[in-house]
């Protein structure tokens, strides 16, 4: 194998397949890139066995072939490379080495057979349909801070996607929840859909996936099974299994009669949850608020470090209520408004609070409160 590439091509390929690769694995193999050459590309294949993502390049290919070659290391030398170098990469197969050139510099790496690269066997999908990029980068990214890090819980390590009943008809839905905060997105439902099974998308996938949702033009191209799910670009494919568990229905813990209504200014009501959560000793310490008529007040009381307090005018027209939240709970779900104004309603001290972003009703967050 020999061909010629452009280094930030190479880069940008090299760095999507290295951060699949797990750093700690007992398989050496597991450590390479699977880089293959043909006509005028070049492919490069990583796999940690349950993620699989292959990134093709344009190259100048003198010589087809493949090998194996370390991910980190090769994405190591390709950054530390000059912008614009033209970078050779050369196997004969025979000595087990991967020859990197780029201007004076020269590097002999070891190389593994490519045999034994395992390759994900490819899976009859039962739906397949294109989505816009910002659309699903939606739905991921105001998902996501849900995802619960708990490995007991697996089935709640990741994001639930499925077609769901929405107020004017079906829609494609992502929810994601670790039991103390809940995210529920929805978006309009392609085409193709229709026919696609639920599935919960690993968290190590959904960072994976947000690297190629960058493109406001590209169109994703989805294909779904019981137990994989595949996202395409033209020039990169990342396949996931899938988690193999049920969903809990999370239609339950969604609050339908909470009837005291805040509207605040979101980016307003973060700052101050961020400054007066700044006394507490743990970010998990509580903060309160204390409604009254369109006066909101935040406050945090730790012993042992101070206390603080902020006033807040905000709309609100119901009776007065104290209800405590953790302050990095607030502080995530506020940050995923990207309209003006957050609408949080309540029902009491002790049950779970809404939260839309003003009028919008596609994106619901639901937060369980503290005793305070």
């Amino acid at each position: 194998m020999k061909l010629s590439i452009e280094r930030g091509i190479l880069l940008k390929a090299v760095s999507q397949a290295q951060s699949v690769v797990e750093r700690r694995n007992t398989i050496p193999i597991l450590a390479n890139v699977l880089i293959e050459a043909e006509g005028n590309t070049v492919s490069f294949r990583a796999t940690d066995l349950d993620i699989e993502v292959v990134d093709k390049a344009d190259a100048m290919v003198e010589r087809a072939g493949a090998t194996t070659v370390s991910a980190v290391t090769l994405h190591e030398i390709v950054r530390k490379l000059p912008d614009g170098a033209l970078v050779s990469l050369s196997d004969d197969g025979t000595k087990g080495r991967l020859t990197v050139e780029a201007g004076r510099s020269n590097f002999n790496l070891a190389t593994l057979p490519k045999e034994d690269f395992p390759v994900m066997t490819s899976s009859e999908y039962t739906a397949n349909f294109g989505c816009a990029a910002p659309t699903l980068r939606r739905l991921f990214d105001k998902s996501k801070f849900a995802i619960s890090t708990e490995e007991t819980r697996y089935y709640l390590n990741g994001v639930y996607m499925h077609v769901a009943d929405g107020d004017g008809g079906q829609v494609l839905r992502c929810v994601a929840t670790d039991g103390h905060r809940l995210a529920r997105i929805d978006a309009e439902l392609p085409g193709e859909a229709g026919a696609m099974p639920g599935v919960i998308v690993p968290r190590k996938t959904v960072g994976e996936l947000r690297k190629l949702l960058d493109d406001d033009e590209a169109e994703i191209a989805v294909s779904v099974s019981e137990t994989k799910v595949r996202f395409a670009t033209d020039k990169v494919t990342l396949t996931s299994k899938v988690i193999d568990g049920t969903f809990p229905d999370y239609m339950r813990v969604i609050p339908s009669g909470n009837t005291r209504k805040l509207e605040v200014d979101a980016s307003e009501f973060a700052q101050a949850v961020d400054r007066v959560a700044t006394v507490s000793s743990e970010r998990s310490r509580a903060v309160k608020l204390q409604l009254d008529e369109d006066r909101l007040v935040l406050s945090v009381n730790a012993p042992d470090s101070g206390a603080a307090e902020e006033e807040l005018g905000v709309a609100y027209g119901d009776e007065k209520l104290e209800i405590g939240f953790n302050a990095k709970y607030l502080l995530e779900i506020a940050s995923q408004v990207d309209r003006e104004n957050a609408v949080f309603l309540f029902n009491s001290a002790g049950d779970p609070t809404l939260m839309r972003e003003g009028t919008d009703e596609s994106a619901v967050y639901v937060v369980m409160p503290m005793r305070v």
